[in-house]
């Protein structure tokens, strides 16, 4: 509904509440029917996931693969007796450890990031006043359900989209969904047309606004994802993840020697077949011994020390971010805020 443009007559009667608010038994049975007043974090990933996720790099991907190709190449060697035949799994352990430990220093990264603002919510949860069955009380802003009546004083976080009954020189100040950081003057007097702009909308006080001079009253209208800035958010979750200038940088370079590294691969491989074939001593034995050096010269070309090396120095970064109290939740984001050169915008003010 267009709460703005509703005649203030109409206000009690379309949101099924009265001037004393809600009862606690109907409170409780809409916050079950519509949720309860938060906002869609979107999916949370999974330690699992997470840590499949880290492999999501071309040179991780080639290198997993040579291995794997070695390691069978290596147990056939032992089943067929060649001397020193163990010392392929050595080489095979060596990679896989360097991945491996790339991936958990990520895993380990996001965890404690994620833990960590788990623990900034808790300690800043907020609290809104509401009436509930003529009783004014205090509750979590989650708790609030559409068809409270909100108690808004100068301090107050707006817990949810609220449509005035009452104010005694109540403003608020909304920048975080107009951008405009002078507070705005509120009034539940104001007639306004069922067109006008967030901005323009000065009988209604949003969600995330803060009230800085005043108080007021008025009925919650919309909860959660239901409110202007849920909508925002719901625009946020729908967003595709973007790869930083490093991810991209990194792999540009892993496709390129990727391929690089295959096709001179390919080309000894053929090449030592068709000295075999001159020679006429082509036989299993010499075509594993040139697959094998034509994967060997594989392993060799990839820089699998440097995934390890930009992770380290990703986490050397982030620890010393965290010693000046700023929270990263993914390594790269570090490179990311230092590749920053521009930012543009139309409301310095609110910066």
């Amino acid at each position: 509904m267009n709460w703005h443009s509703t005649p203030f007559e109409d206000i009690f009667e379309q949101s099924g509440t009265s001037p004393t608010g809600l009862t606690e038994t109907e409170a409780s049975k809409r916050l079950d029917e519509r949720g309860r007043n938060k906002l869609d974090e979107g999916k949370t990933k999974g330690l699992f996931a997470r840590f499949i996720g880290q492999f999501k790099n071309v040179m991780v991907i080639v290198l997993i693969a040579a291995a794997l190709i070695s390691a069978g190449v290596t147990v056939y060697e032992v089943i067929s007796g060649e001397p020193d035949a163990l010392q392929g799994f050595a080489d095979v352990g060596i990679i896989l450890a360097i991945v491996v430990i790339n991936a958990v220093i990520g895993v380990i990264q996001e965890s404690k990031a994620e833990a960590a603002l788990t623990a900034l919510k808790k300690m800043s949860e907020q609290y809104a006043k509401v009436k509930r069955g003529g009783i004014i009380r205090s509750i979590p802003i989650a708790e609030v359900a559409e068809g409270d009546i909100v108690i808004l004083e100068a301090g107050d976080i707006c817990p949810a989209d609220v449509r005035l009954i009452s104010s005694a020189s109540l403003k608020a100040e909304e920048s975080a969904l107009t951008g405009e950081s002078a507070a705005v003057e509120k009034s539940e007097k104001a007639v306004v047309s069922e067109a006008a702009g967030l901005g323009d909308r000065t009988n209604m006080v949003f969600s995330s606004s803060v009230v800085t001079y005043g108080r007021g009253e008025g009925v919650a209208v919309a909860t959660g994802m239901r409110t202007e800035i849920g909508k925002i958010a719901a625009m946020l979750n729908a967003a595709k993840e973007t790869l930083t200038p490093i991810q991209k940088k990194l792999d540009k370079t892993g496709k390129f020697i990727s391929i690089a590294v295959l096709i001179i691969a390919a080309f000894i491989f053929v090449l030592g077949i068709v000295s075999a074939l001159i020679a006429k001593s082509l036989s299993i034995d010499t075509g594993i011994a040139a697959f094998m050096t034509a994967v060997a010269i594989a392993v060799a070309a990839i820089p699998e020390g440097l995934t390890a090396v930009i992770t380290i120095i990703m986490a050397l970064g982030v620890q010393k971010m965290s010693r000046r109290n700023a929270i990263i939740r993914r390594l790269p984001a570090v490179e990311t805020l230092g590749s920053t050169e521009v930012i543009c915008s139309d409301k310095t003010g609110t910066l």
